[in-house]
């Protein structure tokens, strides 16, 4: 009761703003951030400058920052002692908005009195309410530091969201109206050149969120893109649908014989839960907020994949050896493909200064709709997807939704949340066109994409945490079985670096969709004449027993010694699919894995490997065992001879009288030829620790 009555209160006081001769005082009290401090003509573009052309005429806007304030009565400059303060208590604001905390992050304020940061502001806040008892406070959510501030590391990272956690347990306290002027800022570090300060549109976001906070109008009805006609929603889990409306609004949810209805926060955002849906049936989904209404046709419950990665998973069914065949026979109803595609290719070209600004916002995906695969839908998909797809429909005999976001050429770290980046590994962050990191091949093409910005925060899509800030965000938590993933070519170089990443990736997303057994399923790189390729191709075997719930499709026997792109892409997709049929849906019928390298142990100068799904080891081709390779003690490798005996294979090398390390199919472009009894191939592996 006691928040409705708070939403109705916004709503009160944005129409008796209009109402009475007097305008609305909303007093903005903080620091440089709501002083403006960095920002050209400071007068028109700090946040209360802005927030007062937003508000218009039925409002006065007062600007009460003072640079290096601190919320802490004891910090090196407490806001309470400054003019600024005063001039606050005599405007008696109507609506008092504070943002204050970011220079509490000094080391020299919260290690030594955090303890009073609570009563402290409720302290300030209680001022503010004998100014005018009638006063609503609103106060916010700190904005990011960015990780190129000097104390990111060494505290201020920690202390700042610490300081977020009490500003929290502010707003319980005195019942005051949270708004939050981290999320939105939080994706966009370009808009904090010295890594504290917004610049205008940094700025102009701010004053946005207060606008909303302030009159509740958040521009109506608003729905994750995702959300379309012919979509599949993930059946047999409770399902949570969600949006944006102005506050107060009640949004009305209708699917099936389903109804939920919910009530806009003062943030703008309405969730309901469904029940679970069940599969196999076609639904309409209407939502309705006030009078909007939005109305969903074709709705499938089924089976949902992201399918993501570098231009591996990107590459198209027409592209494919299999194409001219398989198209022509793609009408199913029961496959959906959502495809985002990027309005511009990482190809080694100039990007136009226009480009430039819509990837600084973010702005590089498509739009995209949900479609039912046909000839003329599935050409320009990516074909490992669908190949995934057909096979996981034939056999669950259910609707499959396969989401695909796949971007030709970008890194692991791309596609990794930045607040995963900046706890776990946030050496990768800095200076990303120049450290050791990145590919040549890939800085050189970034380099020469953003070459007409002199701009050392420009983005782009290579750079660390974008793609997850542009193409995962947008996503908005939709609910996924589990995901399939082709990438590697572009951290082939590094595979030390690689096996800190794929593991923070896998953690990111399982974090990001709300399941920390989500499955993730990837395929190991293929055959190619670059050197790294048989060391990356056993750091990727290893992550198996490093990431619970995944699983790996071996590709080196469909590969090309001089083309990173193979064009036969339907065993992949099949065999990441065997994978999800065996663990995810409990087919157990079906070998998800080739061999995989399990022990070894040496027996009078032979090594005796046993392996996981060793049913059936046999040659694929009828010829001797190839690619098998022995070391001594110098770790100096010989080719060897390798036989099956029994579910084992022994192997040994005159050369190498008392072996101690093993290999297989090593080379970059390897015609290894262990298979099990499924004809899937054995892993690259060694027995090196």
């Amino acid at each position: 009761m006691k928040k409705q009555l708070f939403l109705i209160s916004i709503l009160l006081v944005s129409v008796f703003a209009y109402a009475q001769k007097n305008p609305v005082k909303v007093a903005c009290v903080g620091n440089s951030i709501t002083y403006g401090y960095g920002i050209d003509n400071r007068e028109q573009n700090s946040y209360p400058s802005v927030l007062q052309q937003l508000l218009g005429k039925g409002y006065e806007v007062g600007n009460f920052g003072h640079s290096g304030a601190t919320l802490l009565s004891k910090g090196h400059k407490p806001y309470i002692k400054q003019d600024e303060y005063k001039k606050a208590l005599a405007f008696a604001g109507d609506i008092v908005v504070i943002h204050l905390g970011i220079n509490d992050t000094d080391p020299r304020n919260w290690p030594n009195y955090r303890d009073e940061f609570v009563k402290d502001y409720l302290a300030l806040i209680k001022s503010f309410r004998e100014a005018n008892p009638k006063a609503r406070i609103i106060i916010a959510r700190m904005t990011p530091l960015a990780h190129r501030h000097k104390r990111f590391e060494s505290g201020t990272r920690d202390w700042h969201a610490e300081i977020q956690h009490s500003i929290e347990l502010v707003a319980q306290e005195a019942e005051v109206q949270l708004i939050n002027f981290h999320e939105p800022l939080y994706h966009y570090p370009q808009m904090l050149p010295d890594a504290v300060h917004p610049n205008a549109k940094g700025a102009a976001i701010l004053a946005q969120i207060v606008y909303g906070g302030i009159t509740g109008n958040y521009g109506g009805l608003q729905l994750p893109q995702v959300y379309s006609s012919n979509m599949v929603l993930q059946h047999g889990i409770p399902l949570t649908l969600h949006g944006i409306a102005n506050t107060g609004t009640k949004v009305e949810v209708k699917i099936g014989n389903q109804k939920q209805t919910a009530i806009a926060d003062t943030n703008g955002k309405w969730a309901v839960t469904l029940d679970p849906l069940r599969a196999k049936e076609v639904y309409t989904l209407a939502i309705t907020a006030g009078k909007e209404k939005r109305t969903f046709t074709n709705v499938a419950a089924g089976e949902v994949w992201l399918c993501s990665g570098q231009s591996n998973m990107e590459f198209y069914m027409n592209q494919t050896s299999t194409g001219s065949k398989d198209i022509p026979q793609a009408n199913n109803p029961n496959i959906r493909l959502y495809d985002m595609k990027a309005l511009w290719r990482t190809d080694p070209v100039e990007w136009k200064a226009s480009v430039l600004d819509s990837l600084n916002m973010l702005q590089y995906y498509a739009p995209a709709k949900w479609e039912v695969c046909t000839p003329e839908t599935v050409s320009d998909f990516s074909a490992v997807a669908y190949y995934f797809g057909k096979t996981l429909q034939k056999d669950l005999d259910m609707p499959i939704g396969l989401i695909c976001n796949a971007i030709g050429g970008s890194p692991t770290e791309a596609w990794i949340d930045r607040h995963t980046l900046e706890y776990d590994f946030p050496a990768i962050l800095y200076h990303w066109r120049d450290n050791d990191f990145i590919m040549d091949w890939v800085r050189s093409r970034a380099s020469q994409n953003i070459k007409k910005s002199d701009d050392k925060l420009q983005r782009h899509p290579y750079e660390p945490a974008y793609l997850f800030e542009a193409g995962i965000i947008p996503l908005q938590q939709f609910p996924i079985q589990g995901v399939i993933w082709y990438q590697g070519e572009s951290n082939a170089h590094n595979k030390d670096a690689h096996s800190k990443l794929f593991p923070l990736l896998v953690k990111s997303w399982r974090n990001y969709f709300g399941n920390m057994q989500m499955p993730f399923y990837y395929v190991q790189l293929s055959s190619i004449n670059r050197p790294s390729w048989g060391w990356f191709r056993d750091s990727q075997r290893r992550m198996l027993s490093q990431v619970p719930y995944s699983g790996m499709a071996v590709a080196y026997d469909y590969g090309n010694p001089t083309d990173v792109h193979p064009k036969n892409k339907q065993p992949i997709g099949e065999r990441l699919a065997y994978w999800a049929l065996n663990k995810t849906y409990g087919k157990t019928e079906v070998t998800p894995s080739g061999p995989l390298f399990k022990s070894v142990r040496y027996v009078e100068g032979a090594a005796f490997i046993t392996f996981d799904y060793a049913q059936g080891l046999h040659s694929s081709d009828g010829k001797p065992l190839r690619t098998f390779e022995l070391s001594g003690s110098n770790g100096i490798f010989y080719p060897a001879i390798a036989e099956v005996v029994g579910n084992q294979v022994k192997v040994t090398s005159p050369q190498v009288p008392i072996p101690t390390q093993v290999r297989f199919g090593w080379q970059p472009v390897t015609d290894a030829n262990l298979v099990n009894e499924a004809n899937l191939p054995a892993s690259t592996f060694t027995t090196e620790k």
